[in-house]
């Protein structure tokens, strides 16, 4: 049996770094990574098909907003009906503010601030959660905080990137408001917080994304890893 270990926020941050500072492996590529197997998740639990299917996409300002993004973009040119969420444009930088600007040339409504939210009203067929990576401290706050609460409230199901916003990717606790998600898609390796049971109702089932993570750095850091993804770029736990 493959080896899979768990890992905390900390050692995720240094996987992030080492990719990009020794391994050479940019930050968008890592994205682009990310979106497209979120958007392949995202087109199961629409049941195969994603076309007239409105797709919810909740972005965050950081990282995993525009692995988001990357994956509202694909849903849209699969013939979705998308529909993607930020606070405000302002606050998007990096290659985060660069998909977004992507978007500007595809057919789907993008919003921000109050509208943002008054627009889950819709009622979509899937929510796609990328508010908030594993970098969270302390419960939501502010926009992303109602956002969050609307978002359970709408009982919709919820494909939740990397781990469900509001949940605390080391330890498992969630914050106060914090998504509930039918399924979480987590990156490289399985974070620490994902497993444990109190989790559970936050997590739903959960997958794991390739985002071309060398063994190598795994070894670095310490940590047996196998040829996890052998057989394919995203496998369910």
């Amino acid at each position: 049996m493959i080896s899979i270990p768990a890992i905390t926020a900390d050692q995720m941050r240094e996987v992030d770094r080492l990719m990009i500072e020794v391994y050479g492996i940019p930050l968008r590529q890592m994205m682009e990574r990310a979106g497209g197997h979120l958007a392949d998740l995202a087109r199961t639990m629409l049941g195969g098909e994603v076309a007239e299917q409105r797709v919810f996409v909740a972005a965050g300002r950081g990282n995993n907003g525009g692995g988001g993004l990357v994956a509202a973009r694909h849903l849209s040119n699969w013939g979705g009906r998308v529909t993607v969420a930020i606070e405000r444009e302002a606050s998007l930088t990096g290659a985060p503010a660069g998909h977004w600007r992507r978007l500007t040339h595809l057919p789907m409504d993008r919003k921000s601030g109050d509208d943002a939210v008054h627009a889950l009203q819709a009622r979509p067929d899937l929510v796609i959660d990328a508010l908030i990576g594993y970098g969270l401290r302390g419960s939501p706050r502010g926009w992303t905080a109602e956002m969050i609460m609307t978002i359970n409230e709408s009982n919709t199901p919820v494909l939740a990137l990397d781990v469900p916003s509001g949940l605390d990717a080391t330890t498992g606790i969630p914050g106060d408001p914090c998504v509930r998600a039918r399924a979480t898609m987590t990156l490289a390796l399985p974070k620490t917080g994902l497993l444990v049971p109190r989790a559970r109702p936050y997590v739903g089932d959960l997958y794991l994304a390739d985002i071309s993570v060398p063994p190598s750095l795994y070894r670095r850091l310490g940590l047996d890893v196998g040829p996890v993804f052998a057989v394919g770029g995203l496998i369910r736990l």
